[in-house]
C-alpha cells in the first residue's frame, strides 16, 4: 500500500505535484468495491424491510395494527443505530474495522431470520435476526463518509471526484432498492425461507467484496476519542471561565503549536477561528490558573473549540430537513391512499398503488448521472463554483423541488374529487366492488418522478454536506444527523397526519383524511403541505445566509 503522510494527505501523487496512473487506478478500484458494497448491502435490506409488514400479518399471525407498528418500531431503530456506529468510528475503532464488525453483525442477523423463515420458528427468533439487522445496518453513515476518505480534499481533481462518488453511492443504494423490492415476488410466489435466504447471501457477498478491497483503501481519518467528551469540555470550560474577558486577537487564543496543520486531536487538522458562539471562546482563554495546573476541563484549544462551534452550525439545517422528510414520507403513505382509488389496469393486469414507487427509483436512476454529467458542468460555467452549486445552494433547490411535487399531487387530487362528483363515486372506486375511477394510476407518476428529482438535490447534497462541514474527527457522527432527520421527519409526517385528521373532523364532518378519501380532503392536505415546505424554504435561506462555511489551517 502506498504511504500516508502523518497529517492524513495522500503521498501518491507524481513529483511535479500532478496525479499519477498508479493513483487514478487505485481511487477507481477503491470507489468501486465500495459502491457494490453498498448495492449488495441494500439489495439484502431492501429484501427484508419491502414485505415485512406481509410476513408479520401471514406467518406469524399478528394483527394489521400490530404488524405495522412493528415494522415502524424496527425502522425507526434503524434510523438510530447508525449512531452508535457512526460514535464508534469516530471515537475507537476507525470507520474501516466499524464496517467489518457492522457486517458481521448484519450476517448473523439475515443467517436467524432466514433460519426462523424456514423452519417457521417462534416470533421472538425472528424478532432476534430483525434486531441484529437493524443494529448491523447503520453503515450508511460510516461507508459513505469512508468512501469520500479514498479522495485526497488537498487535490483539487480528486476534490471533484469526491463530489461525483457522493451521487454515485445514493445511486448504488436505489439500485440496491430495486432489486431487494424484486424479492417481494420471490417470497410470495417461492417461500419466505428463499425469500429471505437472498438476502443472506448478499449481505455475506458484501463482506467478501468488502475485504477484497482492502488493500486499495485509505483508511482516512484515524479515531481522535469521543467526541462527546471533547463538546463536554468546551462547555465545562467555558462555563467555569463565565467572568473571563475573550481578547480581541483570536491569535492569542490557546492552540497546538505546530506547523504542520493538525491540532492536538488525532488525525485531524486544526480550524480557523470564527466569531459565531464568542461564548465558547472562553473555553480557549488561557489564564494563570490554566499555567500553573493545565487540564483538559479548563483550558481547550481553537479547534475544539470550533469543533463544538461546526456541531451547532449544522444544527439549524439538520432540522430543515425534518419538515423535507416529512413531507418526502407521503410517497409511502398518502400517495398510495390516492393511487387506491385510481384505475389500476393496464391490459389485463392490474397495477398496485404501491408499486409506483418504481418511478421514484427510475427518477433518481436518470437524474444522477444528468446531474453528475450535465447539470454541474453547465452550473459551473454559469456560478463560477467548482462544484456547480454550493453545497446549501443544492439542497436548496431540492427543497425546492419537493414544493412541486406536493402540489402536482394536490393537482391530480383536484381532478380526482372532480371525476368522483361527475360520476357520483363517493363511495365507490376503490376496486372492491369492480369498479374504478375512470382515472388512470398512471397519472400520479409525474408526482413520483419529481420526488425522484428533488432527492437528487437533497438528500445527496446532505451526505455531501455534512462530511465535508463536519470536523475531521467527528464525520461519521455528523453524517448520522441526516439519519436522523430522516426518522424524526416520518414523526413529523405522522403527527401532522394526527392533527390534521381530528381538527378537521369536527363537527360531524369527514374531515381530510377519512377512511373513505373519496369524501375527504386530500387535496387541501397537500396543499398545507406544500405551505410547509415553503416556510421550510423560507427559513433554510435565512439559514443559509447566516451559515458559516468550515475553513481549516493548511
Amino acid at each position: 500500500m502506498e504511504a500516508v503522510e502523518s497529517n492524513g494527505r495522500h503521498g501518491d501523487a507524481g513529483a511535479d505535484g500532478r496525479r499519477t496512473p498508479k493513483k487514478d487506478r487505485r481511487n477507481m478500484w477503491a470507489s468501486a468495491f465500495i459502491l457494490v458494497n453498498n448495492f449488495l448491502q441494500y439489495s439484502a435490506y431492501f429484501g427484508v424491510s419491502t414485505n415485512l409488514v406481509n410476513y408479520l400479518k401471514y406467518r406469524l399471525n399478528e394483527g394489521s395494527k400490530s404488524a405495522a407498528n412493528n415494522v415502524t418500531n424496527w425502522q425507526g431503530t434503524g434510523s438510530i443505530t447508525p449512531l452508535v456506529a457512526a460514535y464508534l468510528a469516530d471515537a475507537f475503532l476507525g470507520r474501516y474495522w466499524t464496517i467489518f464488525i457492522f457486517m458481521i453483525i448484519s450476517i448473523l442477523g439475515y443467517g436467524v431470520l432466514t433460519a426462523s423463515a424456514a423452519a417457521a420458528l417462534q416470533g421472538a427468533v425472528f424478532y432476534a435476526g430483525l434486531y441484529l439487522v437493524a443494529l448491523g445496518g447503520g453503515l450508511l453513515v460510516v461507508l459513505a463518509p469512508f468512501g469520500a476518505d479514498q479522495f485526497d480534499e488537498a487535490d483539487e481533481e480528486e476534490r471533484g471526484r469526491q463530489s461525483s462518488f457522493f451521487n454515485w453511492f445514493y445511486l448504488s443504494l436505489n439500485f440496491g432498492s430495486l432489486v431487494g423490492g424484486a424479492m417481494v415476488w420471490v417470497q410470495t410466489s417461492v417461500g419466505w425461507g428463499i425469500g429471505y435466504g437472498i438476502p443472506a447471501i448478499f449481505s455475506a457477498l458484501s463482506v467478501a467484496v468488502f475485504l477484497a478491497g482492502t488493500a486499495t483503501y485509505r483508511r482516512g481519518q484515524p479515531p481522535g476519542g469521543s467526541p462527546l467528551t471533547r463538546i463536554a469540555q468546551v462547555v465545562v470550560a467555558a462555563a467555569r471561565k463565565y467572568d473571563v474577558e475573550v481578547p480581541p486577537d483570536a491569535s492569542v487564543l490557546h492552540e497546538r503549536d505546530a506547523d504542520d496543520g493538525m491540532s492536538a486531536i488525532q488525525g485531524s487538522r486544526r480550524l480557523v477561528h470564527t466569531a459565531q458562539f464568542r461564548f465558547l471562546d472562553k473555553a480557549a482563554v488561557e489564564t494563570a490558573v490554566d499555567k500553573a495546573a493545565p487540564s483538559p476541563w479548563r483550558l481547550c484549544t481553537v479547534t475544539q473549540v470550533e469543533e463544538l462551534k461546526c456541531v451547532l452550525r449544522l444544527l439549524p439545517v439538520w432540522a430543515s430537513g425534518i419538515i423535507f422528510s416529512a413531507a418526502y414520507t407521503q410517497m409511502t403513505t398518502t400517495f398510495i391512499l390516492q393511487g387506491d382509488t385510481l384505475d389500476p389496469r393496464v391490459g389485463g393486469f392490474k397495477v398496485p398503488a404501491a408499486v409506483l414507487s418504481v418511478f421514484d427509483t427510475l427518477s433518481v436512476m436518470l437524474w444522477v448521472p444528468l446531474y453528475d454529467r450535465a447539470i454541474v458542468p453547465v452550473a459551473r460555467r454559469v456560478t463560477g463554483h467548482k462544484r456547480g452549486f454550493t453545497q446549501l445552494a443544492r439542497m436548496g433547490v431540492g427543497l425546492v423541488i419537493l414544493t412541486v411535487a406536493m402540489l402536482t399531487a394536490g393537482t391530480l387530487e383536484v381532478a380526482r374529487r372532480r371525476v368522483i362528483a361527475r360520476h357520483g363515486l363517493y363511495d365507490d372506486g376503490t376496486g372492491d366492488d369492480g369498479r374504478y375511477l375512470p382515472l388512470s394510476i398512471f397519472w400520479q407518476v409525474p408526482q413520483y418522478v419529481v420526488v425522484g428529482a428533488s432527492e437528487v438535490f437533497t438528500f445527496i447534497g446532505q451526505m455531501e454536506f455534512f462530511y465535508d462541514q463536519a470536523p475531521d474527527a467527528m464525520r461519521s457522527l455528523c453524517s448520522g444527523l441526516s439519519s436522523t432527520s430522516f426518522a424524526l421527519g416520518n414523526y413529523a409526517s405522522s403527527a401532522i397526519v394526527v392533527v390534521v385528521a381530528q381538527t378537521t373532523a369536527r363537527g360531524g364532518r369527514p374531515g381530510w383524511i377519512p377512511d373513505n378519501i373519496n369524501r375527504g380532503h386530500l387535496d387541501d392536505f397537500f396543499w398545507l403541505l406544500a405551505v410547509l415546505c415553503i416556510g421550510n424554504f423560507a427559513a433554510y435561506l435565512l439559514i443559509a445566509r447566516w451559515y458559516t462555511y468550515k475553513k481549516t489551517v493548511d
